[in-house]
């Protein structure tokens, strides 16, 4: 089972894999479960033939629970689809597991079971306000989940500052939550933001408070902002530039190859 290697040099770039809504959802269309998991190995294949370090599978619904949960069905459905993906593009080819809201100990439990490298957490400490409700933080349900699994090999990214979290109450600076993150048990943290002078601003705080912690950029790249965004993060989780037709299409190879070359020319 390939381990994460964050924070080694190499600019990992890990493209996003988005899902149309599962089993177990209210807006799931019925039979088409078999149609998502070919789009999500397409494009899985996709960002491995281009070159891509790994891929974030991630669930896209119009509603979610705020709670650490998800239905069985959910859950079954993105085990099966996640191994399908690591079949697919193979050993050294990193695949994440992203349920959201904040489906952490599913997003585990798919992880470990279909071969999984990773999971990224949109609330791994405080809480934070979303549209489904105040998300709340369980960072020690989460890491003893992780060690009831045996799976401390998977990773954990976790969202500091981004469209899927905000420090709930404002008074802590991204630095002290990246800190805070990292002390509970965070392997990388990741930000985002429309400007690009704020990513910079947010990614410099976070190597004065928590040095060591890897940080990723949680979405706003593209091939014209790339070179400069990733000369100061480890890596970026990259979606809708790499898309055809935008966010949510497939991923088109060539749009990853050119994001992928950006990446390597920087080391």
């Amino acid at each position: 089972m390939p381990e994460h290697h964050w924070g080694s040099g190499h600019k990992q770039v890990l493209g996003m894999v988005h899902l149309k809504p599962l089993p177990g959802t209210p807006f799931h269309e019925a039979g088409s479960l078999d149609r998502i998991t070919e789009t999500a190995v397409r494009s899985a294949r996709a960002l491995h033939e281009g070159g891509a370090d790994g891929c974030l599978v991630q669930t896209v619904d119009r509603v979610y629970t705020a709670a650490d949960e998800s239905d069985p069905a959910r859950t079954a459905a993105m085990a099966l689809i996640v191994s399908e993906v690591v079949k697919a593009t193979g050993p050294g080819f990193q695949v994440g597991v992203q349920m959201m809201r904040n489906a952490v100990t599913a997003s585990l439990a798919v992880a470990a079971v279909a071969g999984g490298s990773y999971v990224r957490v949109g609330a791994l400490v405080g809480a934070t306000q979303t549209p489904q409700g105040i998300v709340q933080a369980n960072p020690l349900a989460v890491m003893s989940y992780r060690r009831s699994l045996d799976a401390s090999h998977l990773g954990v990214v976790a969202d500091v500052a981004s469209m899927h979290y905000s420090w709930l109450g404002g008074t802590r600076s991204v630095g002290e939550v990246a800190k805070a993150a990292a002390t509970a048990g965070a392997d990388a943290v990741a930000v985002s933001h429309a400007e690009e002078e704020t990513v910079l601003a947010m990614i410099a705080a976070i190597r004065q408070a928590a040095p060591k912690v890897p940080v990723f950029l949680a979405g706003g790249s593209d091939h014209g902002n790339a070179a400069r965004l990733l000369a100061a993060a480890d890596g970026a989780f990259v979606g809708s530039c790499l898309e055809s037709g935008g966010w949510g299409g497939e991923i088109d190879q060539r749009r990853v190859s050119e994001y992928t070359a950006i990446a390597r020319s920087l080391g």
